[in-house]
């Protein structure tokens, strides 16, 4: 009898899971077309429809810039420095003699002229001391008169041999200290009366009043005001001291013209020096503080006579008619000097320069529409442009945006072409 066959298992019928990897070989080939497709593979194709193709696919690879023509113009070199402004006389008003304020007769803030009454202190006690001093006067006057009569009869009297020389000459030293004391006289009644005269306290100059610093009923001297006004500044009132401390009635700073100082390093004054010297003043500027907005225009007015050891600047002072009162005296300004202009310079928009390991360089657009690095050497920057040196030639057109996807050789497309710099013989503008 034959042994039982061993049971075996029946094979399996479920087929392996292979639809993710068909999957991925299709996603595959998909991308591999699409490479191949933009990269030019499907240039190979015969026939005219395939160059055309190839066309259009070039005119989509060219770069999208923004272009500008190299311009020729006038250029001008400014020098910058901070300045200060400062008025062109700026006047304490302090009393002149001693009393009780009566009057302030000016408006704080508003524009004074010279002679103008600002204020008054009590005149009554200063017409009393010009009538005493008259008084004084007129009674000199009369002992003076009376002497004189007397030296004329005692000189007749000595004609007649009826006096003594002696009473005569006594009688001529009586009436010459009398008429020194008239003198004397004569100069304390125009004290008294010019100590009347500053009772009234006018504006020794034309500009305009500060806030006051007193109020009527307050007594001043000649040291200023004792006793401040309610609108003193806390500043003022530091200064003074905490018991109401002198200070001036008002002060007048002349605004019409006005002047800033700043400073300039030594090695940038050459030119100018040599424009002052020649009587010419040099154009200036006078900048807000954030330097976008043109405040006053004027000229370079003088330069100190020294270059400060410590800083190596040079002082200058510049004037501004300041006829619409946009700069007032401490304000902080940028200032702009005009050293000099360069005529016929060649100008590109700044953005079209770009520095590199060898200097600065452009983007030169050919007339087949690719561009080429070009070295350039560059001079003053200026209102959005920058003068090239050397480098390039008027009318030729360079790359001013899009210059970080380019390489050389590449081929652009100008999409807007950006401002073109001003033309020949271009008037420098103010900015």
């Amino acid at each position: 009898m034959s042994a039982p066959l061993p049971e075996t298992t029946p094979p399996s019928h479920k087929s392996p899971r292979r639809w993710p990897w068909l999957l991925a070989l299709i996603v595959l080939a998909v991308l591999g077309a699409g490479i191949w497709w933009r990269t030019g593979g499907r240039h190979a194709g015969p026939g005219a429809g395939g160059g055309m193709r190839g066309g259009a696919l070039g005119a989509q690879q060219a770069t999208a810039v923004t272009a500008a023509t190299v311009g020729v113009r006038t250029v001008p070199v400014w020098l910058t420095a901070l300045g200060t402004v400062t008025p062109h006389t700026l006047a304490s008003v302090m009393p002149r003699v001693s009393g009780l304020l009566q009057s302030v007769d000016f408006r704080q803030g508003q524009a004074v002229h010279a002679g103008q009454l600002l204020a008054t202190i009590d005149p009554r006690p200063f017409r009393i001391a010009v009538e005493q001093a008259q008084a004084t006067r007129e009674q000199t006057a009369a002992q003076l008169a009376g002497a004189s009569s007397d030296l004329r009869r005692y000189e007749t009297l000595l004609a007649q041999d009826a006096i003594s020389a002696q009473q005569v000459a006594d009688q001529r030293a009586t009436v010459a200290q009398l008429k020194a004391q008239l003198d004397a006289n004569t100069a304390a009644l125009d004290s008294a009366r010019l100590h009347l005269s500053w009772t009234r306290i006018t504006a020794p100059v034309s500009g305009i009043a500060g806030l006051r610093q007193v109020d009527p009923g307050n007594m001043v001297n000649t040291s200023g005001a004792v006793g401040q006004s309610v609108s003193t500044s806390s500043s003022s009132s530091s200064t003074t001291g905490s018991g109401g401390g002198a200070a001036p009635i008002v002060t007048i700073a002349q605004v019409r013209p006005i002047e800033v100082s700043f400073a300039l390093p030594q090695a940038e004054v050459g030119e100018l020096l040599r424009q002052l010297a020649a009587g010419r003043h040099a154009q200036v500027q006078a900048w807000n503080a954030s330097d976008t907005a043109l405040l006053a225009r004027g000229e370079l007015l003088a330069a100190d006579n020294q270059i400060s050891t410590s800083t190596g600047t040079l002082a200058l002072r510049a004037r501004f008619a300041n006829t619409s009162l946009s700069l007032l005296p401490n304000q902080f300004v940028n200032v702009r000097v005009l050293e000099r202009s360069i005529p016929d310079a060649r100008v590109v928009p700044s953005t079209a320069v770009a520095v590199g390991a060898n200097g600065s360089y452009v983007y030169v657009i050919d007339a087949k529409g690719s561009v080429a690095v070009r070295q350039v050497r560059t001079g003053t920057v200026w209102d959005g442009l920058t003068q090239i040196v050397a480098g390039l030639k008027p009318g030729e057109r360079v790359v001013t945006a899009g210059l970080d996807h380019l390489r050389d050789g590449a081929r652009v497309h100008v999409v807007q072409a950006a401002s073109e710099p001003a033309g020949r013989n271009a008037a420098p503008a103010s900015r």
